[in-house]
């Protein structure tokens, strides 16, 4: 399965899952979640999945370092200031709560199997070869940010 290692944009991840969920939804349409204002809820998880990731994004820009996620070997520096001192994958994470709003917005039970699958994808086969490329780059520094930092939250 490395074949799929750094090999597919997170976007079309996310995009997939996204799918999925809308799929999901109109193929079941029963198990439906139940509350008050999930407009309200979906709405500001989906604002806070994008403030997230705009941060991480903004964060590598100001440290002139690559936001491309399929070469992180491309890196020039370990971000470890803003929004990575409290994760260190802001833009997957912002991504996560983005597609949990959608999921919300779909009102179906079943929009939780597409968001466990993009954990688990994202986990295996984008930050896990990320994690090794950039300790093999920049070694002790970045080993003790993530003995710091916690992987999502």
């Amino acid at each position: 399965m490395r074949s799929l290692e750094l090999r597919i944009p997170p976007v079309a991840v996310v995009a997939v899952a996204a799918a999925l969920m809308w799929l999901l939804a109109r193929a079941f349409p029963h198990p439906t979640l139940l509350f008050t204002a999930p407009w309200a809820l979906a709405g500001a998880l989906v604002g806070l999945g994008a403030a997230i990731t705009v941060s991480g994004v903004l964060a590598f820009r100001r440290a002139h370092t690559t936001v491309n996620p399929m070469t992180p070997g491309a890196s020039s520096s370990v971000v470890s200031n803003g929004i990575y001192k409290l994760t260190r994958n802001p833009m997957y994470l912002g991504f996560l709560f983005a597609l949990a709003g959608w999921g919300l917005m779909l009102g179906n039970a079943l929009c939780v199997l597409p968001l466990a699958g993009y954990v688990l994808y994202m986990n295996r086969f984008q930050i896990a070869p990320e994690e090794k490329a950039l300790a093999q780059k920049f070694g002790a520094e970045y080993t003790a940010y993530t003995q710091q930092v916690r992987r999502w939250i």
